[in-house]
């Protein structure tokens, strides 16, 4: 049975993570350039530690880097860019065509960005020029401009022999134009081949044009492609001038992302975090997140103190239950969301997963120290108890150091007992969480407090 090539991207992977030498990297990547899907480059990349994708880049052909460079992630390019000299990312950029260029605008510095553009022929500059005159959220900034325009006054014979120079992918219509430049009519090509008549295109038009407005809002156009059963959608301006189309690959990707963007949202995190990013990014952006899920965390325990009399003797402990277990919670599932993410990708090997272990570790020991100093602050202000205080900020830290050992663990133990990570992994870490941190916390109060 053929290896899938998420097997082989693991073995890869694997294969440069043991490696000592970058002329074992060298040797090993000159066997994975013809075995390797081209989506799989730019994964590696993300799949390493830092001090392996520099060997590794390296040893990329230039086609490849270029393909790579886009498809990367925004942290993981900044990283590589970092790494690299000028010299070496001006090389880079010169090689960049108008939809490599959009792609990456947003996420490179201001003077590659001009170099970048600098290096587009006129009518590319053109094409970028005018995809800026829309927001990044709408339809008119993220054209594909392999298409065949042609004018409404074209014969058919003329259209026909344009069929022998070749076809863009995703391409079934022509476009037809006026010399304004307004989008008349489009001709399904099927329409066009066996036609043997004299006469011009008009004769041929679809009756009906289905076209998207360039100001309308990216996923929602998106949605529109895959629902319209076409190869690529047609886009013209508030005048109805044509300006490119979108094609059924682009309106997935956008769907695939908007997605994506909302599971690690929901988490707290950023969309685009790196799989290895420095342990100060991680913990700052998952800390973030953490801070204001305490304050809804805080809120909890408030409600809860209405019921001191009640409680009398534990009251303090009982108040501040919910805190214990909500940071632990939280920051379980930035963990897991990352992880699940990369094993979805093939980018988690049992090699790498112990690096990422010791990583995630040092995020959930760097966040539990600041976070448990907060919130024993906040006790102790509540309380006027330092033993509380105390309690409270041993179990945050051990709890968060538990959620990140869980978020990396429990996923790869679901995987092997072939149980969907993604779908029953929240809720086993919750779990866990929940009753390391209740335990720690109230074993802690019972042996300090009472």
């Amino acid at each position: 049975m053929l290896e899938n090539t998420i097997d082989k991207l693991s073995l890869v992977i694997d294969d440069i993570l043991i490696s000592e030498h970058t002329a074992q990297i060298a040797e090993i990547m000159s066997n994975a350039i013809d075995t390797l899907a081209p989506e799989q480059f730019s994964l590696l990349i993300e799949a390493l530690p830092q001090d392996k994708r520099l060997s590794v880049w390296a040893t990329y052909p230039e086609e490849i880097q270029r393909s790579a460079f886009v498809d990367m992630g925004q942290a993981t390019r900044t990283s590589l860019i970092e790494s690299l000299t000028d010299d070496e990312c001006f090389e880079l950029l010169a090689q960049l065509d108008v939809d490599d260029v959009i792609e990456i605008a947003e996420e490179i510095p201001s003077r590659l960005l001009k170099y970048a553009i600098k290096h587009l022929d006129d009518s590319q500059r053109k094409l970028y020029q005018q995809a800026q005159q829309f927001s990044v959220d709408s339809v008119g900034h993220w054209l594909d401009y392999n298409y065949v325009r042609i004018s409404e006054k074209l014969k058919i014979t003329s259209a026909q022999l344009l069929l022998h120079k070749g076809l863009a992918p995703y391409t079934e219509d022509f476009y037809a134009v006026n010399k304004e430049g307004i989008l008349t009519g489009t001709i399904a090509i099927n329409t066009l081949l066996p036609n043997n008549a004299e006469g011009t295109l008009k004769e041929l038009f679809c009756p009906e044009i289905v076209r998207l407005n360039a100001n309308e809002e990216l996923t929602l156009a998106a949605e529109a492609v895959i629902l319209s059963g076409k190869m690529s959608l047609p886009v013209v301006d508030d005048d109805e001038r044509f300006l490119g189309r979108f094609t059924i690959e682009t309106a997935y990707q956008v769907k695939q992302e908007s997605q994506s963007e909302q599971i690690t949202t929901a988490a707290g995190l950023s969309s685009d975090e790196d799989l290895f990013s420095s342990v100060r990014t991680s913990a700052k952006n998952r800390g973030i997140w953490l801070g204001i899920n305490l304050l809804t965390a805080f809120l909890a325990s408030w409600f809860i103190g209405f019921f001191e009399a009640t409680l009398q003797q534990v009251v303090a402990l009982a108040v501040l239950m919910p805190v214990v277990a909500s940071m632990g919670g939280v920051s379980g599932s930035q963990t897991l969301t990352v992880i699940v993410r990369g094993l979805a990708l093939g980018q988690i090997t049992d090699l790498n997963r112990k690096v990422l272990l010791r990583k995630e570790l040092k995020v959930g020991a760097l966040n539990g120290l600041i976070w448990s100093l907060v919130i024993g602050l906040i006790t102790f202000v509540w309380f006027d108890s330092l033993v509380l205080s105390l309690v409270i900020a041993l179990a945050i830290l051990l709890n968060l150091l538990t959620a990140a050992a869980s978020g990396v663990m429990i996923p790869a133990l679901l995987n092997r007992l072939n149980i969907d990570p993604a779908l029953s992994g929240a809720v086993i870490l919750t779990t866990v969480t929940d009753i390391v941190g209740f335990v720690v916390f109230l074993g802690l109060g019972s042996l300090l407090l009472l």
